[in-house]
């Protein structure tokens, strides 16, 4: 898919969520008092048990998230076999590490000199969740869902990237069958870094194509 090209097939739900601040440190939300409130009627009822609702924090906090990405895309930096597998069947391969999750087949595209690839779901929020966690509310908004496929340089622009007309734009619109992940170029100057350190400059957005990875 190129800049002025796309497809869709969506069945997927909306999930709320947002990066914040620890709870402790804030006051409560209005939407956390809310599920707060639904937590303990839901328990109250016996319609679900306290340890089901711990597991399902456990998994979005611990079992899901960038951090799963990071370590995926810094395997691919630094093992050429890995990248290959990666890049043929990103499901199997991301399987290796131990990463998987029912949200669908996960297509991984790579950015390059030539190329800057940029994810965006044209009808809803599908997503590679066991890699990147919850979508942040932008991904979900219409304005960017749309702007995306219309409009991919201006919105990349307002991300902070800037990208030269020389360079072909992909936009790849995910589905609950499909969901693609961006493989980011490795910036220059880490050729003697773990890979522990490499997946530390690994950012969400540089793994949907809205950011880049940081500078060691």
């Amino acid at each position: 898919m190129t800049d002025d090209h796309h497809s869709h097939e969506h069945d997927e739900h909306d999930e709320h969520a947002h990066y914040a601040a620890p709870a402790s440190r804030r006051p409560r939300s209005e939407m956390e008092l809310r599920a707060m409130a639904l937590e303990a009627a839901l328990t109250e009822k016996g319609l679900v048990g306290s340890d089901a609702i711990d597991e399902l924090i456990e998994t979005f906090e611990h079992r899901m998230g960038p951090h799963h990405g990071a370590r995926v895309v810094a395997r691919a930096w630094t093992d050429t076999g890995f990248k290959e597998r990666l890049l043929a069947d990103g499901t199997a391969a991301i399987a290796e590490l131990g990463i998987s999750g029912p949200e669908g087949h996960v297509r991984v595209v790579e950015n390059t000199e030539r190329v800057h690839n940029l994810i965006v779901c044209t009808l809803c929020s599908c997503y590679p969740w066991p890699l990147l966690g919850m979508p942040p509310i932008w991904y979900k908004s219409f304005a960017h869902r749309s702007r995306a496929v219309a409009e991919p340089r201006a919105v990349l622009r307002e991300f902070g990237i800037e990208v030269d007309p020389s360079i072909e734009v992909r936009v790849w619109d995910s589905s609950a069958e499909v969901r693609y992940f961006v493989l980011p170029v490795r910036p220059g100057g880490t050729d003697d870094l773990t890979e522990e350190q490499l997946a530390a400059l690994v950012t969400r957005d540089s793994m949907i194509g809205t950011g880049i990875p940081g500078a060691a």
